[in-house]
């Protein structure tokens, strides 16, 4: 289910469970909406919005760091794979890795972009970043110091390249802990339904409730949304990896 569905479905719950205070305000007896009952509901209910907000802003900054961590880590893999590109070429003419490199590049963009699986449609198995890159650089056979030193500088980016392309897809999991997420949900529906309970069934009261059941929707949605870097509405840009891959070659 995506982040959008997901912050739908909140979205409902908590709007009805505003609905269910209103509804419960209706059948209970008067001293239970007296004052005194109002104001130790409303220092109950305190307590409970404080944690709800904490633990919401920590998942929300949890999420968007890891975002950014990962963005950096495409920027990078897109820099060194320009850089290694760029070390072939200085090694001599007897490097013709830009159709691998070419290759390999095209896999990385369809296994961490979904939506780049329309513009690729045969590409090499992942095993190639760890595989066939170092294999193809290491039997080169430098004839002098310089060939040497780019040869060295070519196997060093070569392994990195494979530890960061295994560290993007082994961060795929989610990073958001579903049972806290629930406990969250639970606490905000109680919080719903309090304001629901003890609010005036008017208009006005009812569109401010729901503009406040909208933004903590839309928090849920950042959040998940935020988890899934690389599918949905706010992923990371595959530009990088295409600006890498239009400069191989050029030499």
């Amino acid at each position: 289910m995506n982040a959008f569905a997901t912050a739908s479905i909140v979205f409902g719950s908590l709007f009805g469970s505003m609905l269910l205070g209103m509804r419960l305000r209706a059948v209970l007896p008067p001293h239970h909406l007296s004052s005194e009952a109002k104001d130790s509901v409303r220092v109950a209910m305190a307590s409970v919005a404080t944690m709800a907000a904490l633990v919401l802003g920590l998942l929300v900054a949890s999420t968007k760091n890891s975002y950014d961590a990962k963005r950096n880590e495409v920027t990078q893999m897109a820099a060194k794979i320009d850089y290694l590109d760029r070390v072939l070429a200085n090694y001599g003419p007897d490097t013709k890795e830009t159709p691998l490199l070419h290759r390999l590049v095209e896999t990385a963009l369809v296994r961490i972009w979904p939506d780049e699986k329309s513009h690729y449609s045969a590409v090499d198995p992942g095993g190639s970043w760890a595989e066939a890159l170092p294999s193809a650089i290491q039997a080169l056979s430098p004839q002098n110091h310089t060939q040497r030193s780019y040869k060295s500088q070519a196997v060093k980016l070569a392994a990195d390249l494979g530890q960061m392309r295994w560290l993007l897809y082994e961060q795929e999991e989610s990073s958001v802990s579903m049972p806290m997420l629930i406990v969250v949900l639970s606490w905000l529906a109680i919080i719903f339904v309090s304001l629901g309970l003890f609010a005036p069934p008017n208009l006005t009261v009812i569109i401010a409730l729901m503009l406040a059941v909208f933004s903590v929707s839309g928090a849920i949605f950042l959040i998940l949304d935020l988890d899934s870097p690389f599918d949905g509405m706010i992923q990371i840009s595959s530009a990088p990896m295409h600006n890498a891959l239009q400069h191989l070659g050029q030499r």
